[in-house]
């Protein structure tokens, strides 16, 4: 049995063969969805996509109204091994032609990321394969990475259900936060407000999609963070008073005035703190990306004024594809592949991580929270 200290040999390996293809396996069962993917990256730093299984647990939560983690991770126990396979026979591969498994070890909730990441233990020890455990964030940092080369460094505009950030990006662990949420996200507070108006689980498709004939002007939503001259944001008040306004709607029309509203005040915040990024960035960095990820970027009104916002300040823009911008494996074997090409793998003994921020320095010296006994939020 391979043990913890094995994991020296394997560091060697990747190191040695730089310009090798890697092909690795990834696993994500961070949040609701169980979810697998077979990567190749290439020694270019061109990544396939060999396979990407995901199952959703939208149906098991969807009378709940949210997802509720005791049966998530139950259903994470029963589908992991199947969604695995399923992965492995549609990339036309056996686990001896994989070069490492990658797993999500955090941030999420922590029943279900003990799950996947146990399963990738169980592999990485039975084949005798590097382990690499993955920050769920970072996977969504290079999310943008499966549809095209993208060099680094980038500006990243982090935004889905639980976290709001913007990175700069200089690869994989090698990130700095410039700002960040100091309440809720993006994310949740479209599926808040989503509940408020009735629309049920998930709450953003559904009220972009109600948004799409609605008049939003016709409701004033505060403005938060307005005299801050940083790049946090901050989503708390905006929640509250839409959900107070979803209590005053009578008409399916008040609800798509207010639904329209609400996506507009959103995408305005977004826009006015990444303005301000794009312009310290672009004082720094001659090569001006700025990349949009996360569940949230599929949202096409924000990506479509992030993309203004981008045009304005002499970026190019980049949003991952449709089906790289939720939760995904694919992500997650993406950045294995890119830490086991720098040596950068994980001991058997890795802990599953509730939080776990992707600049941990910044998150710990200068938090947007208070760190609990489960560390500094991400």
């Amino acid at each position: 049995m391979m043990m913890a200290a094995d994991y020296s040999s394997e560091k060697g390996r990747a190191t040695e063969a730089a310009d090798a293809d890697l092909v690795v396996l990834g696993l994500e069962t961070s949040c609701d969805e169980t979810a697998a993917s077979v990567v190749r990256l290439t020694g270019d730093g061109a990544a396939t996509v060999l396979s990407s299984i995901v199952h959703s647990q939208i149906d098991d939560h969807a009378a709940f109204g949210g997802v509720v983690p005791e049966i998530a991770a139950r259903s994470h126990v029963e589908m992991i091994d199947g969604v695995a396979r399923r992965a492995m026979a549609e990339a036309g591969l056996d686990y001896g032609q994989l070069d490492g498994v990658a797993a999500t070890a955090g941030p999420g909730l922590v029943g279900g990321v003990m799950v996947g990441l146990s399963y990738g233990k169980a592999v990485a020890l039975a084949r005798d394969l590097p382990l690499i455990a993955v920050n769920h964030l970072e996977g969504h940092a290079v999310s943008a990475r499966l549809g095209e080369p993208v060099a680094y460094p980038f500006l990243l505009l982090l935004v889905s259900g639980g976290h709001c950030q913007l990175l700069e990006v200089r690869g994989v662990g090698d990130m700095t936060r410039l700002g960040t949420t100091i309440d809720d996200a993006a994310g949740e507070a479209f599926d808040k407000i989503a509940k408020a108006l009735g629309l049920g689980y998930p709450g953003g498709p559904a009220l972009e999609k109600l948004a799409e004939s609605g008049d939003g002007v016709r409701f004033d939503l505060p403005r938060a963070l307005l005299g801050r001259k940083d790049c946090d944001f901050s989503f708390s008040g905006l929640k509250t008073a839409a959900s107070r306004l979803a209590a005053t709607c009578e008409t399916d029309q008040d609800k798509a005035d207010l639904a329209d509203a609400v996506q507009t005040a959103i995408a305005r915040q977004l826009a006015e703190r990444s303005d301000r990024a794009l312009k310290d960035y672009a004082d720094l960095h001659e090569h001006r990306l700025f990349v949009v990820a996360g569940g949230v970027a599929a949202n096409r009104t924000i990506r479509s004024t992030l993309e203004a916002v981008a045009a304005k300040n002499g970026f190019a823009f980049l949003a991952p594809p449709m089906a790289y911008c939720t939760d995904n494996a694919a992500m997650i074997a993406l950045a294995g592949a890119e830490r086991l090409r720098k040596g950068l793998t994980s001991d058997i003994d890795t802990a599953a991580r509730p939080r776990w921020p992707l600049d941990e320095q910044k998150a710990l010296a200068d938090p947007a929270h208070k760190p609990g006994r489960k560390g500094a939020k991400a």
